[in-house]
């Protein structure tokens, strides 16, 4: 339960050595390093934007043929792979790459370039389709499509909004024209919706007969060519086989580059590097020969980061204690049972200036409440393998990925435990299937008692951790007050509200209809019982009179003592909202057996155990899911709302050293080493 003393780091180093000494942080991966304000009479900083925009576009070639490469050359990996760390490569291999960037970026940029090529390609394609497509109606055409007629003769080539054929054409036109017949027609083909008529008139009844043929609803062609289409059909369906074998070649190119890959990751990342160290090279201060760094390290790596770099460089190195101005950043540093949950406490707030790690605490209260809200054996194992075979079977996970395992590894003991306790395991299936199945009931029996049988008891219970929570987050303020030795806030403030929740809770211990409601089975004597009236009467007058201490006016100070007093309400409040591991722990256990019952209702045959193994299956799978979310969620609003409310502010910011923040290898040193 600690948060690590933090140094303050300056190094004074020649420019020639800048990218080495950089290069070398980064691999390090220890010093944050901060945008340091300067004179500009003596320093200057470099504007490295275009540089790094540079970097970030060839990174995104490099993203972008590994795209492409994944699409035609899939990777064969599996779905737990994503959650691995970056690879790790040694600078050998590194620098093997490194002499391969002009080379490997080509290759990048061909593979981008064949893309764009067959994009291009199947465009094309997809236009020709249209093309054949259109035309294909107008295959039976034996003269171009454009074609208007002769000297004597006029010609419309178009579409009716009928299904016709030649005779049916042919005698709604005698209809309509009954003195004309210096026409001949074909319809070339025809659908469901539309004719594709081809008409030939002398040219004295081409305005009778286009008119005619306009009242019918006769269309121009939307596509037209100046070749019979049958001919332009077959040329531009060579045209189309010339492009897909042009297409495949290209893909055939790409494929043939796959054993590029892991050269292209590794410029993805090398690139995604130099970024990062140019954004870093903006912060420094420079002059012609010198450049200047300053930034925060932990103060267990000071001494070694000191020996290291001297070993190596020729540098000044110090180191100082951040000031009170210092916005330092905050490194949490915690045991291999507490520091799963520091992701829940870095997704609240990390520790503000002054502030304890509150890690240690809340691990154990986590654990515990988690499981009591799922609370069944089955379901606790179940999480236990699941997170156990992960973490044991892909050791090289990234890691936060592994924290959030471990705590659900941990919260599936927990779980195991608490449904042990309370008798369940799959609900009550030991008991239905023993007694459906084999006429023998067998009864898994509470190693404490059943929630569901007993669910006062189990609100009792729920109210005594969230009393117990509670004051462990009333203790850790009184704390920081004494650890800070304001010892007047820490009676007025802490105390006060330890003797009148306390006093009351012991009161009410001695009441017979408190304990009977809550079905204890014990009863504080009413001696007892007064003296905790007696104390809550204490506390009471000292938050009365010393909340509004601050106040010079004694109105003033009486009315914020009057509102302070309220905030008893707020106690109260909290406590009962530990009701809700008495409310997810019964619907785990209810949930659970209602789908126990529902898979017996076809009996103890064959078509029963069928049914009995598919709601089984389905029913728990679902319970387990939901629970579990559930489980999670309101573990998280009691530390963040109830536990957190009594003594945590937060307000500090994550430690962020420069590293190569990379995402498929990486390039560490360890300083350790030396």
């Amino acid at each position: 339960m600690a948060v690590l003393a933090m140094k303050k780091v300056n190094i004074c180093a020649l420019k020639k050595d800048r990218k080495s000494i950089l290069e070398t942080l980064q691999r390090i991966g220890i010093v944050e390093i901060a945008d340091l304000e300067f004179d500009q009479d003596f320093f200057d900083k470099i504007d490295t934007m275009n540089m790094r925009s540079v970097f970030e576009k060839n990174s995104l070639i490099a993203k972008e043929a590994l795209e492409i490469l994944e699409k035609y050359v899939p990777e064969e990996i599996n779905f737990l792979s994503s959650m691995l760390a970056p690879k790790e490569i040694s600078k050998k291999e590194y620098y093997f790459f490194l002499n391969k960037v002009e080379e490997i970026m080509h290759v990048a940029n061909e593979i981008i370039d064949l893309y764009s090529s067959i994009n291009d390609k199947q465009t094309k394609i997809a236009q020709i389709n249209k093309q054949v497509e259109m035309l294909s109606d107008w295959k039976n055409l034996d003269v171009p499509m454009n074609f208007n007629g002769t000297k004597k003769t006029k010609a419309f080539i178009g579409t009716l909004p009928q299904n016709l054929d030649d005779l049916s054409l042919r005698e709604l036109l005698s209809e309509l024209l009954p003195d004309e017949d210096r026409y001949d027609l074909k319809v070339l083909n025809k659908n469901d919706d539309q004719s594709f008529v081809f008409v030939l008139c002398h040219v004295y009844a081409a305005e009778k007969i286009f008119e005619t043929l306009r009242t019918l609803g006769f269309a121009w062609p939307a596509y037209s060519t100046d070749e019979i289409p049958g001919v332009k059909i077959d040329s531009i369906l060579k045209q189309l086989d010339e492009l897909k074998e042009q297409a495949r070649l290209d893909e055939e190119k790409i494929k043939s580059f796959k054993d590029q890959r892991n050269a292209i990751k590794f410029m993805a990342d090398y690139h995604d590097m130099r970024s990062q160290k140019y954004e870093v090279i903006s912060k420094l201060l420079h002059t012609k020969n010198v450049f200047m760094l300053s930034g925060f390290v932990p103060q267990k790596y000071a001494k070694k980061l000191e020996h290291f770099l001297l070993s190596r460089f020729n540098i000044a190195i110090e180191f100082t204690d951040p000031s009170e101005e210092d916005e330092v950043p905050v490194v949490l540093q915690n045991n291999g049972f507490s520091s799963p949950v520091e992701g829940v406490l870095e997704s609240y707030s990390l520790p503000g200036k002054g502030e304890i790690d509150p890690t240690s605490v809340m691990a154990i209260f986590y654990y515990f409440l988690f499981g009591m809200m799922l609370s069944d054996a089955a379901y606790g194992l179940i999480i236990v393998a699941v997170c156990g075979f992960i973490l044991i079977k892909y050791k090289n996970m990234k890691a936060g990925l592994k924290k959030a395992l471990k705590m659900f590894l941990y919260c599936g003991i927990s779980t195991t435990f608490w449904g042990f306790l309370f008798g369940s395991f799959f609900g009550d299936a030991i008991e239905v299937v023993s007694t459906t199945f084999f006429n023998k009931p067998i009864v898994l029996p509470a190693l404490w008692f059943t929630p569901i049988n007993e669910p006062m008891r189990m609100l009792a219970f729920s109210f005594g951790v969230g009393l117990l929570h509670i004051f462990t987050g009333l203790f850790l303020q009184l704390y920081e007050l004494v650890r800070d030795k304001r010892f007047r806030d820490a009676l007025y403030d802490v105390v006060s509200w330890y003797f009148l929740i306390g006093g009351l809770v012991v009161y009410m211990l001695s009441a017979p209809m408190i304990t009977e409601m809550l079905a204890m089975n014990f009863i504080l004597s009413k001696f007892i019982g007064n003296i905790g009236l007696a104390f809550a009467g204490i506390g009471t007058l000292l938050i009365l009179f010393t909340t509004g201490r601050e106040s010079k006016n004694p109105f003033k100070r009486f009315l914020k003592g009057l509102y302070g007093l309220y905030g008893v309400t707020g106690y109260l409040s909290d406590i009962l909202s530990y009701s809700r591991l008495l409310a997810l722990g019964l619907a785990t256990g209810v949930i659970a057996q209602v789908f126990n019952k529902m898979g017996t209702m076809a009996g103890n045959g064959p078509v029963g155990l069928i049914l009995f193994l598919i709601v089984f299956l389905v029913g728990h799978t679902m319970n387990i899911a939901i629970n579990l979310l559930g489980a999670y969620v309101h573990t998280n609003r009691l530390q963040f709302v109830e536990f957190f409310g009594k003594f945590y502010q937060g307000g500090g910011r994550k430690f962020s050293p420069f590293f190569a923040n990379t995402k498929y290898y990486r390039v560490t040193e360890d300083i350790c080493d030396d």
